[in-house]
């Protein structure tokens, strides 16, 4: 063998030992239950860790709400680790792929990793079946961090692994947010149609002002049944946001919104209410009856909170639809719900409005 061949093989066998080493020394994962941690979104306590209300304490609740409610939308585990790897192992359900949202968002994962004093998008699980186990960053450095891992919108999520390098450290991080503010709502926010679950527009109201928001987006089905009135009252929270009117009929919205306000305001005589007109959907810029439902819509929400104000209510406020998408048409998937375009320009609508409400109160 001359020399060149010699040299050439002893560079080859340099490289095999030390990717045979590299492959050596590679990190361990270990899994640790993510019940452990905290878990943001909470509207109250359940037995089933990741359900966001415990339907059974409601048992006259319309079964497709009940059904919506053990979605784990707007929930997300805070934690802090130094590890290099964040990885995750998880289980959903048999549900059918919606045709209008992506699988990260139905039934993934979104983890979020405070860098100069903000959450900053870090990676995603993407969901490959029933359960899934996917590394959502990997090559950090060692130093502590606190994250937060957002959890499937539009499932029930059956478990929830966590998964670092093997003799990092993991802890449950604090709650990271001041106050609580329920948001009861439509598909809009319960998330559709995010590209991701942390694009839902509560979960970025939270990152942007600090404030804790629950998401009680109740997809399709929230029409201010008394029975959802009597949930969302019993809700221990310093303000609360009606975002339902997309799904009522304008005749439902007259029957029900005196109501469903006053239920509110029994539990809680101090809280401000928000009630917020329905985004003008892209869908009616040529579609008259959309068009006209939406206006009937709003027409309703706007008389029924001048008659509560007229009547002698006092802290509650009504936030209008003119400039929550922009005037460009493009921050819809489908005419209806709004993309991550759409999500941010809400969030940057409402996140003044509501902190200037909150201020007022003193709860900012």
């Amino acid at each position: 063998m001359n020399k060149s061949n010699l040299k050439v093989t002893a560079i080859l066998i340099t490289i095999f030992t030390i990717t045979s080493l590299q492959l050596a020394i590679a990190q361990k994962t270990i899994y640790r239950d993510a019940g452990s941690f905290y878990l943001y979104g909470k509207a109250f306590q359940t037995s089933t860790v990741y359900h966001r209300v415990d339907t059974g304490k409601y048992n006259d609740l319309p079964a497709a709400v009940k059904r919506l409610l053990t979605h784990s939308a707007g929930l997300a585990i805070a934690f802090k680790t130094n590890s290099k790897s964040i990885s995750a192992k998880w289980c959903v359900t048999t549900s059918k792929a919606l045709n209008n949202l992506t699988p990260i968002a139905q039934k993934g994962l979104d983890l979020y990793i405070k860098k100069d004093g903000k959450w900053q998008f870090a990676g995603v699980g993407r969901p490959n079946d029933v359960c899934s186990e996917y590394n959502l960053v990997k090559n950090m450095d060692g130093t502590e961090k606190e994250c937060m891992l957002f959890l499937p919108l539009y499932d029930e999520l059956k478990s929830l692994e966590i998964g670092t390098d093997e003799g990092s450290t993991i802890n449950s991080l604090d709650n990271p947010f001041r106050h609580k503010i329920a948001i009861y709502g439509s598909s809009i926010v319960h998330g559709a149609s995010a590209g991701r679950p942390g694009m839902a527009y509560p979960a970025i109201l939270s990152r942007k002002t600090g404030l804790y928001f629950v998401n009680l987006g109740i997809s399709g089905n929230a029409k201010m049944e008394k029975s959802a009135a009597k949930m969302v009252s019993d809700i221990q929270a310093d303000a609360f946001i009606l975002d339902c009117v997309p799904n009522p009929s304008p005749e439902q919205i007259k029957e029900r919104a005196e109501s469903f306000v006053k239920t509110v305001r029994e539990k809680h005589p101090k809280a401000p209410i928000i009630l917020m007109q329905s985004i003008i959907r892209e869908q009616g810029n040529f579609d008259l009856v959309v068009k006209e439902r939406v206006r009937k819509q709003n027409e309703e929400i706007t008389a029924a909170f001048n008659r509560l104000r007229n009547a002698g209510m006092k802290d509650i406020f009504l936030i209008t639809a003119e400039k929550l998408l922009g005037n460009d048409h493009d921050a819809t998937t489908d005419g209806v719900h709004p993309n991550d375009l759409g999500f941010y320009r809400m969030a940057e609508q409402l996140a003044p409005q509501i902190t200037k409400i909150l201020t007022t109160y003193r709860i900012k």
